[in-house]
């Protein structure tokens, strides 16, 4: 039977809301993807990133009630900057996702176009797209979307209303200071939960769509590792350096640990394998012997009789001092040892060997998520430290200087914001940056990782050892076909 293997593709789709009450801007974070200089009304800061290079191509996708000069990306998120009063305002989503770097730069920009158009433009999202490729093996687009509705009149919509709550008699309900009972209605979709979902198949989908078009057989696939039934250990993330030096052949640590990681998983895939075709030969077994009928006996050894039958094979063959010999003994202790004497009870030794091999694996993939999580948050850590005192400078100074200061110092400001977050994210309410703590618990965690991958090549020993007792056993059966099939030509005779 012809097999067909299908390569995944890279998936990578991730959501985040860029946000005021965290220092974030729609019109600095257009700037910066779009390489662009625009200047924020909102607080006078100017964004000039006309030098930042890898940008591939940029565009802006309107509904059609939205106005003409949104297509000018300063225009657009000026106007939002404007719209949104609080401190706290949610200013801008953004999508980020990987583009197959097996479509040609023409066909990135009409799949990107595409799922854009009928994700989020057709349902009234204005679309800012940044696609950014600097040759590194990682071409990805940027996908600013708005968040309020447009009205007809081409005026920015509410985000939600108030909605009176009724008693039992379709009464408004009066509070004690005088003001009747309400609820927030959204006036979109947008931010409900399954959403998420929805676009990440989406992208899954027309990506698909594309490679196939293509003649690509590549796929990639939106659902993670577990729900895709795929027990591997998923890799970690290299970031834009670490794929640089490894594309230049520098081999780097994370780069190190990704190819651990997949020697692994080939691990893992193959004693997955090789137990589900244990298993369907002990189905098949059984499937033997509920069609036993007068005129066709079973190929099989007796039922409770598996020690017996090896114990005459080994007798049988004792003179012969062949390589079967070998593998009968084998087999013959194995059984012995885990007391197997009857073929239901190796199918349960089997079964009891496939969960012990998932609990490990399971154990594995938790281990090594431990580990990426203490690596990341070390390496978060000390980026931060390392600009801390850049980002005391800027904070001191007078808005008036700010703007030449932060010109000079992006990359530095950027990187000390992103980690500030992240590890506002991550820490909890933990403050403290214990970057010794979290180097010991790293070495600790990967003595745990050696044991637990030492668990899975015993369980490999144990797969291959009852493969042995499946190939002794298939052997009797073909003799015995040939022997029954032997006395029916002498009947037919």
């Amino acid at each position: 039977m012809e097999r067909r293997f299908f390569l995944m593709a890279i998936y990578h789709l991730s959501i985040k809301i860029i946000s005021r009450g965290k220092g974030k801007s729609a019109v600095a974070a257009s700037a910066y993807r779009s390489g662009e200089k625009i200047k924020n009304e909102y607080d006078g800061i100017v964004h000039d990133f006309t030098r930042k290079g890898g940008i591939a191509h940029t565009e802006i996708l309107l509904p059609e009630n939205a106005p003409q000069e949104f297509l000018d990306r300063g225009t657009l998120w000026n106007s939002v900057e404007k719209i949104e009063k609080s401190k706290n305002s949610q200013l801008a989503r953004e999508i980020e996702v990987a583009l197959p770097k097996e479509l040609d730069r023409e066909k990135q920009i009409e799949l990107i176009r595409e799922y854009v158009k009928e994700n989020f433009v057709k349902v009234g999202m204005c679309a800012d797209i940044a696609l950014h490729d600097k040759n590194d093996g990682n071409p990805h687009c940027h996908i600013l979307l708005t968040m309020r509705p447009l009205n007809e009149d081409t005026t920015w919509g509410a985000k939600s209303k108030k909605e009176y709550i009724l008693d039992e008699n379709g009464e408004k309900i009066k509070l004690k200071n005088g003001n009747y009972k309400t609820r927030k209605i959204n006036t979109t979709d947008w931010n409900e939960q399954d959403k998420a979902e929805e676009w990440r198949k989406a992208w899954a989908d027309i990506t698909n769509k594309y490679l196939e078009e293509n003649s690509i057989q590549n796929k990639v696939d939106h659902r993670s590792y577990l729900r895709q039934g795929i027990e591997q250990i998923p890799t970690i993330h290299l970031g834009v350096s670490a794929t640089q030096m490894e594309k230049k052949g520098i081999a780097t640590d994370r780069g190190n640990i990704n190819r651990e990681i997949k020697h692994q998983n080939a691990i893992l895939r193959e004693i997955s394998r090789r137990i589900k075709a244990l298993l369907n030969w002990i189905r098949g077994i059984g499937k033997e012997e509920k069609a036993e009928n007068e005129n066709t006996k079973s190929t099989l050894p007796p039922k409770e009789n598996l020690l017996s039958f090896f114990e005459n094979l080994i007798h049988k063959n004792a003179d012969k001092n062949n390589a079967d010999l070998e593998k009968y003994i084998e087999s013959y202790q194995l059984l012995k040892e885990k007391n197997i004497t009857s073929i239901n009870q190796l199918k349960e030794s089997i079964t009891d060997l496939r969960d012990k091999n998932y609990k490990t694996t399971r154990a594995l993939k938790d281990t090594e998520k431990k580990i990426d999580d203490r690596i990341q948050l070390i390496d978060q850590s000390e980026k931060y430290l390392k600009n801390k005192d850049t980002y005391k400078v800027y904070a001191k100074l007078k808005k008036s200087k700010q703007e030449d200061f932060y010109n000079e110092h992006t990359a530095e400001l950027i990187l000390f914001e992103s980690t500030k977050k992240y590890l506002k994210d991550h820490l909890g309410e933990s403050k403290t940056l214990a970057i010794s703590k979290w180097k010991t618990e790293v070495s600790t965690l990967k003595k745990e990782k050696k044991s637990l991958y030492n668990q899975i090549l015993e369980i490999r020993e144990e797969v291959e050892q009852a493969e042995k007792v499946k190939t002794c056993i298939e052997q009797l059966q073909e003799q015995k076909r040939q022997l029954s099939q032997v006395k029916r030509n002498e009947l037919d005779l």
